[in-house]
């Protein structure tokens, strides 16, 4: 079973990494919708958020994938992934936003374990 470690932590750590570089990338691929996503929300500093989430999600997210920084990366992102929900999935003010909600409330504890892991295995 220790063989199968090093396999599923290299192929968590990419699908970690693609769920926000892929994002990241729509955000300037789709910037206009975007922008109209976060003025629903009455978000303030729209184009600057926006610009820096998405710069975030694509540098941070590819260090996850090459497996550098990942600690720091992971936890980054992790309080990226709270920003986001408090202000975007906001449930208690959208019900329908509950789902994502919750979906990320998962990705940011499993963004914490690898965190975790990855601090752990770099001070041996």
């Amino acid at each position: 079973m220790d063989n199968l470690a090093p396999v599923t932590m290299m192929v968590g750590r990419v699908l970690l990494g693609l769920y926000f570089v892929v994002p990241g990338i729509m955000k300037f691929a789709f910037w206009d919708m975007h922008i109209g996503l976060m003025q629903h929300h009455n978000m303030i500093f729209i184009p600057f958020l926006l610009a820096t989430a998405g710069i975030v999600q694509i540098v941070l997210g590819s260090a996850l994938i090459i497996n550098r920084y990942t600690a720091f990366s992971a936890l980054i992102l992790a309080g990226l992934v709270i920003l986001i929900n408090i202000n975007l999935h906001d449930f208690w003010n959208f019900p329908a936003e509950q789902q994502n909600f919750i979906k990320n409330m998962a990705i940011f504890g499993g963004l914490l374990v690898l965190s975790g892991f990855s601090w752990k295995s770099s001070k041996k």
